[in-house]
Parts: structure tokens; sequence; C-alpha cells
């Protein structure tokens, strides 16, 4: 059984889904989308199986520090 999308693949598993997990199991991130640093977040979380986004994950460039 594949535990994460990118295991599933080296597997052959073309119908795999992820299991479903609490945000509070994992972090939310105040990366800018499309920076660095939030593509390196999204590459672990999916390394890890985890959901690709979490609620609180910044959205935009306008959002400050103080509205997530």
């Amino acid at each position: 059984m594949a535990n994460s999308i990118l295991e599933a693949i080296r597997l052959g598993v073309w119908d795999f889904e992820p299991k479903t997990v609490d945000e509070a199991q994992f972090d939310a991130t105040e990366a800018v989308p499309g920076s660095r640093e939030k593509l390196s977040v999204l590459a672990e979380r999916v390394a890890q199986g985890l959901p690709l986004w979490h609620r609180a994950d910044r959205r935009n460039y306008e959002e400050s520090d103080d509205d997530l």
C-alpha cells in the first residue's frame, strides 16, 4: 500500500487516494504562493503523504502575517 502519491506512481497504483488527515496534524505555511519556500513545503507534504493544501496556508501576496 502506497503512503504518498509519489510512492503510488512508482508502484504503478493509478487509483491512489490519499488518506484523510486532520489539519491539526500538519502546519500551515505563511510562505508566499509560488516562492521556493512554498514549493518546498508542498513537496514535503507530498513526500509525507499529507494533503497538499492546509486551510490556513497563505493564499496570496496581499495577506499580511496578521491575516493568517
